[in-house]
């Protein structure tokens, strides 16, 4: 009884917030900032005090300022490799934004990283699913480092090449789609393993990630349940992966495919695996068998990431604000949002959610919020297919990417590059990738003609 009680309630908030609240201004609820321009994704919490703003600028300053090699005066900032991608998580998360793809003449793939992995062909490896996801290169780890400290020698170079092909409306209007075709070339530590799955990630954009993290667990299985039972094609599901701290596996919420649990973990992770640096969560460094950069080396210390510094950006991390919506009044906008809501897309784009009470964090707890996503993993079809799992997340499902602050890409980050490697070079391209659970959507867009296919985009626009 209490849980389709919870099923009911569920059911009429959403009816109730995509005919009205889905077009509030306060998209991140009171925490939403009316900032603009290429810091918009920079601010804290609107709601959050000025008493716990310090904490927000120490864990900011650990976020953009570079990490440096070891032995520095620098102490609480050094320990960097020796393998890593970058010495700095603003140097992946622009502005707090999106990453991208190598542009023309790049050298180097700053802000895109390739996971890699191998199959779990023994009985040890398929146990090791259990807490790890997948089962590393056995050279190159679970991610493919392509700097190195001075002297030494990164693992490899990444080039991206591309494969086209084109989609077209009813009304004749093509549209020619870019898919990144990774490889690795200049290893230096020898051949990879041949079965080896490799996966390329842009970095995500930083905002609202404390509200996401605050979302019940309830909300998100009873998000699950509505959608099997509408019987439409639409069945997402949660990740369950391990948490780290808790030694259990929970939830998961972060990443392309949901991978981590908690924003405390998804930083951690990203020290160890992005900058090469320790944590109580991640004590080993990032080296394998095969490289003995991290024997030889000097290190930052056990662990070079304390926890008083981890503490400062979880915290940064989680009451970065979301921008609010603009042009909500426009025609076309309300036009658009209404082919949103008619394609389906809010099937899994949920326009509507409410965070939970977190004693520890009250600016995040009961906020009526409008991020567009359910959170849970989906099937999208073999064209946005990396073949490569991820804890239950098989190669063909992702979750959902939350849409808010979409409209600020381009003066935040100066580009539109979207999904999970960047292949999409605006909104329409990256609606016209989605197959799978969203293939029905899809083909409804498909349907549009250019009046319909602007108030679309002029409604995503506007989150």
């Amino acid at each position: 009884m209490k849980y389709s009680l919870l099923l009911l309630t569920f059911v009429v908030f959403s009816s109730f917030s995509f005919s009205s609240a889905a077009s509030a201004i306060k998209t991140g609820g009171d925490t939403t900032t009316n900032k603009q321009g290429a810091n918009a994704f920079s601010q804290p919490a609107t709601n959050l005090p000025m008493s716990e703003r310090i904490d927000f600028s120490v864990g900011n300053s650990f976020f953009r300022n570079p990490w440096v090699s070891s032995p520095a005066s620098t102490d609480a900032r050094d320990g960097l490799g020796p393998l890593f991608n970058t010495n700095g998580c603003q140097n992946c998360h622009i502005k707090d934004g999106r990453g991208h793809l190598p542009q023309e003449g790049d050298q180097n793939a700053v802000s895109l990283l390739i996971r890699l992995s191998i199959p779990a062909i023994t009985n040890a490896q398929k146990k090791q699913l259990i807490m790890t996801g997948n089962i590393p290169e056995p050279i190159y780890g679970g991610q493919l480092q392509d700097f190195a400290l001075s002297g030494e020698k990164p693992e490899g170079r990444i080039v991206v090449d591309y494969e086209y092909h084109t989609e077209t409306f009813k009304d004749g209007h093509a549209v020619t789609l870019r898919k990144p075709i990774i490889s690795i070339q200049d290893l230096n530590y020898g051949e990879m393993d041949p079965d080896t799955e490799m996966s390329a990630r842009i970095a995500p954009p930083m905002i609202g990630l404390g509200l996401l993290e605050s979302i019940p667990d309830s909300t998100l299985l009873a998000i699950a349940v509505v959608q099997e039972d509408a019987g439409k094609g639409v069945s997402g599901r949660p990740n369950y992966v391990w948490d780290v701290e808790k030694a259990k596996t929970v939830i998961g919420r972060f990443g392309w495919k949901a991978g981590q649990p908690s924003l405390m973990q998804q930083n951690a992770a990203a020290f160890n695996g992005d900058l090469g640096l320790t944590s109580t969560l991640f004590p080993e460094e990032n080296c394998s068998a095969s490289q003995d950069l991290c024997e030889r080396l000097p290190n930052g210390g056990e662990p070079e990431v304390s926890e008083k510094i981890l503490n400062f950006v979880e915290f940064y991390s989680q009451h970065l604000a979301v921008p609010m919506r603009r042009n909500i009044d426009d025609p076309r906008v309300i036009e658009g949002e209404a082919l949103f809501l008619g394609a389906g897309c809010a099937s899994c784009h949920q326009s509507s959610l409410k965070t939970g009470e977190r004693k520890d964090r009250p600016a995040l707890s009961d906020q009526i919020i409008h991020p567009y996503t359910d959170l849970l993993l989906h099937d999208m079809g073999e064209g946005l297919a990396d073949n490569r799992g991820e804890f239950i997340a098989n190669g063909r499902e992702w979750r959902t990417a939350p849409l808010w602050g979409i409209g600020y890409t381009e003066e935040v980050n100066g580009h539109t590059e979207y999904l999970h490697d960047g292949r999409a070079r605006n909104e329409l391209e990256a609606i016209l990738w989605h197959g799978g659970e969203a293939q029905a959507s899809k083909q409804a867009v498909l349907g549009f003609n250019t009046q319909q296919r602007e108030a679309l985009i002029a409604f995503l626009k506007s989150l």
